[in-house]
């Protein structure tokens, strides 16, 4: 049975595969290009205001690790959040959350008042939503989710393409202030995309049920829809043999794998067994609590650990990076026309790498961690390149290169953990990763900017930050190096064993 089918009586309700379901596709999108085109737009929108305060590449580098780590904050709490209220009540949260900040940097006057509106209420939207337009998303599709999340990716690529330009014209037609009350307009249309995030029990279409008995002895486990979460894999119960599943649909659903890069969500990885009478029938303690909150036993997982450093180093890395090139070309006497441009081409290879990654696909199967680990390698490569040119068509270049390769560490991203994790354990231990992802952040973000305010070179930070890029690919490269010797040592008993998610009981 696959992910959101739900059985009763003489039919099942399946996702609706359209409908309604592209309006969530519509919403995502239009949520991440509001949220996402302004952060390579950092130092666009706030470079004079904050070089008026005596204050730039400290405050960028201090601003942007505050709104990540405001964003790990608020994606933890997500998945707790939804078990107590609706998934589309928590994107709601978020989006007056991302609206209030965009509405308060218009009246900003410090770089503490810009941290509170920005990086805290803004990240901690941002941080909200992002799980919500997920989850939401792989509920509404199933079969056709490859082609919609390919429709969607385009859609986001194709918003931030214009965004810089967008913005050094409002800033050119209304000034700072003028150009902060256009964003906050359009950021409200956040509210407009959580508002589309309906259950998708609300849409759900009847298929007729199949009929093929089981033995009494092995009652299958059905998914059982929650009317406040599109998670409808949570929860079984037991469905008596006389309305026995499709043996296909049980294999169906135990095989599942991600299969492309665009296919978010499509799950496979270990298979976690649990058994609710082993539970410890004694109290919880407060350290318990706080681990089964956070699913802190993942950290004991050493595969796990690398991949949340790994992304974590990585991010931090390309965010940083391409916050400060703005900064970098003003320095270069380049004029911010022309620093709006080169974001621009950026932007559009992004776009084309994106359609690459959709087609390229649909006739490769290549793991999403791969093609992670290549665009981190690749782009340490481009950076050397980026230093070693100083016209316009030069950097023009080297810039749509990095764009091209910084949605290889983008896109597929949420696929590294559902290609690992099982899909219970897929919000905790994402939201986990948030939480990692946004102190890491915090904790080595400030050192850039010293360092840029210290030595006064921009060289000397890109080169720290391809550094920090560095520690994903080596131990990345190390760990996978070893897993295959590991493999070829072993002797080759048993094959590759599929564990359909169906539970036995004995009669």
């Amino acid at each position: 049975m696959a992910a959101g089918e739900v059985h009763t009586g003489r039919y099942r309700r399946v996702p609706p595969e359209g409908g309604w379901g592209l309006l969530v596709g519509v919403g995502m999108a239009m949520m991440f290009v509001v949220t996402l085109g302004s952060l390579p737009s950092f130092g666009l929108m706030f470079g004079d205001f904050l070089t008026d305060l005596g204050e730039e590449t400290s405050a960028i580098a201090l601003i942007t690790s505050c709104f990540f780590s405001a964003l790990s904050f608020a994606g933890l709490f997500t998945n707790t959040l939804m078990k107590k209220t609706s998934c589309r009540t928590v994107g709601l949260i978020g989006a007056v959350s991302y609206i209030i900040g965009s509405m308060m940097t218009i009246f900003v006057r410090s770089t503490n008042e810009l941290l509170i509106s920005f990086a805290v209420f803004q990240g901690a939207g941002f941080g909200l939503m992002i799980p919500v337009s997920y989850t939401t998303f792989n509920a509404y599709f199933v079969e056709k989710r490859v082609v919609m999340m390919s429709v969607a990716q385009t859609l986001i690529g194709l918003g931030t393409m214009f965004y810089p330009i967008f913005i050094q014209r409002s800033m050119d037609a209304f000034g700072f202030r003028g150009c902060m009350a256009v964003l906050a307009a359009i950021n409200s249309h956040t509210l407009l995309a959580m508002l589309v995030m309906h259950p998708v029990q609300w849409h759900m279409r009847r298929v007729p049920l199949e009929y093929d008995p089981v033995p009494t002895s092995a009652p299958v486990a059905v998914a059982v829809a929650d009317e406040k979460s599109p998670k409808t894999e949570d929860d079984f119960q037991e469905l008596p043999a006389g309305q026995g599943l499709s043996q296909r649909n049980a294999k169906l659903r135990a095989s599942r794998r991600a299969s492309s890069i665009p296919g978010l969500g499509n799950w496979s990885g270990p298979v976690v067994v649990s058994d609710s009478t082993e539970r410890d029938t004694k109290p919880a303690t407060k350290w318990q609590i706080l681990v089964d909150f956070l699913d802190l036993t993942l950290l004991k997982d050493p595969i796990y650990v690398n991949i949340v450093l790994g992304i974590s180093f990585a991010l931090y890395s390309d965010l940083a990076f391409f916050t400060l090139q703005p900064m970098y070309l003003f320095m270069l006497a380049f004029s911010k026309t022309d620093v709006s441009l080169i974001i621009a081409i950026g932007a559009g290879a992004d776009l084309i790498s994106r359609i690459f990654l959709a087609i390229s696909s649909t006739c490769l199967n290549i793991k999403a961690r791969y093609v992670y680990l290549a665009g981190a390698l690749f782009t340490i490569v481009a950076r050397f390149a980026f230093l070693c040119v100083f016209d316009f068509y030069g950097m023009a270049i080297v810039t749509a290169i990095m764009g091209f390769l910084r949605t290889w560490i983008h896109v597929p991203l949420p696929l590294v953990f559902s290609e690992y994790l099982p899909q219970e354990r897929f919000p905790s231990g994402y939201g986990l990763f948030m939480f990692l992802q946004g102190n890491i952040t915090f904790a080595i973000g400030p050192i850039v900017g010293y360092i840029r305010d210290v030595t006064g070179s921009y060289n000397v930070s890109f080169h720290v930050l391809t550094l920090v890029m560095a520690l994903c690919v080596i131990p990345w490269f190390f760990e996978i190096c070893y897993i295959r010797l590991k493999r070829k040592a072993r002797t080759p008993e048993l094959g590759h064993v599929t564990i359909p998610m169906i539970q036995e009981t004995k009669a």
